[in-house]
């Protein structure tokens, strides 16, 4: 073998064992599984206008419902008016709860 060739192999070896040691290194991201798009979110706002909220906190299935005093302007503080426990949802009667 010439000179020149034994660089070029010897380089080709180099490459080739940096390729295999480069793709099976210990990924560091954690795996989810699929189909998951992340953690979900505590709370989801289901309706909202400038006087009105509707919030589910999806930890202890809760429906809230906030809303300004009457006669109040738009922007106003939102104050609790009641909640639905939605694990109930399926009973034949629903009561929901009012804010104290």
């Amino acid at each position: 073998m010439t000179r020149k060739t034994l660089g070029w192999g010897l380089a080709l070896v180099v490459l080739v064992i940096a390729l295999g040691v480069w793709g099976f290194r210990p990924r560091t991201e954690a795996q989810q599984a699929p189909g998951q798009a992340g953690p979900a979110p505590k709370y989801t706002v289901v309706d909202t206008d400038a006087s009105n909220l509707i919030v589910v906190d999806n930890v202890t299935n809760t429906v809230y419902y906030y809303t300004e005093d009457p006669g109040k302007e738009v922007g106003e503080e939102l104050h609790l008016r009641g909640s639905v426990d939605l694990n109930d949802v399926g009973k034949p009667v629903l009561r929901p709860k009012a804010a104290k």
